[in-house]
């Protein structure tokens, strides 16, 4: 954290190059918004009640979008450009710290590193401030960097006003600024709308501060990416590759396996223990967690999952919302949702569901099983075919099964039931009742065989 410091973020904008109907900050990339990101960033270098962002464009659903506690916010009810954001930003932001960062709201990839590198740019003797610059090959649209004979900022010229040796330079501003707080606010007024687009720019400031005396430095950013603003969906689709390749990085490098990489779907806030392994074409999506040696099978797809230590993810499991113990097995083709609890040493096989349903320690579903809003206790069995039925057309009812059941393939269990520990359930059963300790369920009819019936049959057939 830098002492005496406050971050604005600027998130009012639509962002009309998007052609969308949701502002351009609610966007998601690598796994969160637009805003997300860069309010992730901030948090290295600032605590959270130290960072203001200006929202102004679905300024509720912004809001509404930002994870991080303690966030401040203030609205710009009127577009009137970057400069004037800040002005409406002044009286919630304008303190006694010392400096004063100023990031834009759709710059997801840009690193706490150079936030940092900034900060320390921006306090070096002599300096009232410093932007990050880069440089590109196509530098059309951006504001071009001048600098002056001693390398600081002599002006940010911007593309309609730039002159033919202009035009050549390829340094760009990137919109990322710090400045000596009590300067920037003491000089904010000073901008003036006096352009066609009639909007106060915050690239003025540094004519405004030079005017005054004082030296503004750029920082120039090698890479290019980590700049990247987004303006359209196919810069969205970039920003999304290069964040989930910096966490498929990140993973490997913290000793997690990842098999073909660049087929992998991981979120920013995935976490993953190690010496685990995924497969290719895994999703691992929201905030799951995953722990230490496990296999995560397949084209399987979790989403705010917890895993334990030690478990196997067969392939092509679908679980969201759910949590597996240690050393469990889940799949292939399996499906938990709804908070559906797995304990550990549980087994749960091929096209079984889990829905709203906790299963204990121990306990088994091998195989084409739907669970739903039921607990299982511990070691307990469950065979193939066997359903809840929790929905009687109107609304939804619980089936508790106890410790040490025996539930036969083919089983229908009407809820609301409760099956007592120890209980054996017989093959095909539709149980309607509870079932006492120890004792064997039968609900089916009896068998009745009627020999020589086929035989009739087919002699009956071949006569017509």
């Amino acid at each position: 954290m830098t002492p005496n410091l406050t971050v604005v973020i600027l998130a009012a904008g639509l962002g009309t190059r998007m052609k969308s109907q949701r502002a351009k900050v609610l966007h998601q990339a690598g796994g969160d918004t637009l805003l997300n990101h860069v309010i992730r960033a901030a948090l290295h270098v600032a605590p959270a009640e130290r960072i203001v962002v200006v929202v102004g464009h679905q300024a509720e659903e912004v809001r509404r979008s930002v994870t991080a506690p303690a966030i401040r916010f203030v609205e710009q009810k009127e577009q009137k450009g970057t400069g004037h954001a800040m002005l409406c930003a002044r009286e919630l932001a304008a303190s006694a710290d010392e400096h004063l960062l100023i990031l834009n709201g759709d710059g997801p990839l840009l690193t706490a590193g150079t936030l940092k590198a900034l900060l320390e740019a921006a306090t070096a003797p002599g300096l009232c401030g410093a932007l990050v610059t880069t440089e590109v090959a196509d530098p059309a649209g951006y504001g071009r960097i001048v600098r002056d004979h001693r390398g600081t900022i002599a002006a940010i010229v911007e593309q309609k006003a730039a002159s033919p040796e202009q035009l050549r330079i390829r340094e760009i501003n990137t919109g990322v600024y710090c400045f000596d707080a009590r300067l920037f606010w003491e000089h904010l007024g000073q901008l003036t709308p006096d352009n066609p687009a009639r909007e106060y720019y915050l690239t003025d400031m540094v004519e405004v501060l030079r005017r005054h005396g004082h030296r503004v430095a750029p920082l120039l950013i090698a890479d290019e990416t980590e700049l990247l603003g987004i303006n359209t969906r196919v810069e969205l689709a970039a920003a999304d590759k290069i964040l989930r390749q910096r966490k498929t990085n990140e993973l490997m490098l913290s000793g997690v396996t990842i098999e073909y990489p660049d087929t992998v779907t991981i979120d920013v806030d995935v976490e993953i223990g190690q010496d685990s392994l995924v497969e290719s074409n895994v999703q691992l999506r929201g905030r799951t967690r995953i722990g230490a040696n496990c296999r995560i099978g397949t084209g399987s797809v979790l989403r705010d999952c917890v895993v334990g230590d030690r478990v196997t993810v067969l392939p092509y499991v679908v679980a969201e919302s759910s949590s597996v113990g240690a050393q469990a097995s889940v799949g292939p083709f399996a499906r938990l949702r709804m908070n559906a609890e797995a304990a550990e040493q549980t087994h749960i096989g091929n096209f079984v569901e889990l829905k709203k349903t906790k299963l204990g320690a121990g306990a088994k579903a091998s195989h084409l099983a739907y669970l739903g809003d039921a607990t299982i206790g511990p070691e307990t069995n469950i065979g193939a075919g066997t359903i809840t039925c929790n929905f009687d057309g109107r609304k939804k009812h619980q089936t508790h099964i106890g410790e040490k059941v025996f539930v036969g393939s083919n089983s229908t269990l009407v809820a609301p039931l409760e099956i007592a520990d120890g209980a054996y359930i017989a093959a095909g059963s539709v149980i309607t009742k509870n079932v006492e300790p120890d004792a064997l369920a039968i609900g089916r009819a009896y068998q009745v065989d009627k020999p020589g019936w086929a035989r009739r049959r087919r002699n009956s057939q071949e006569t017509r």
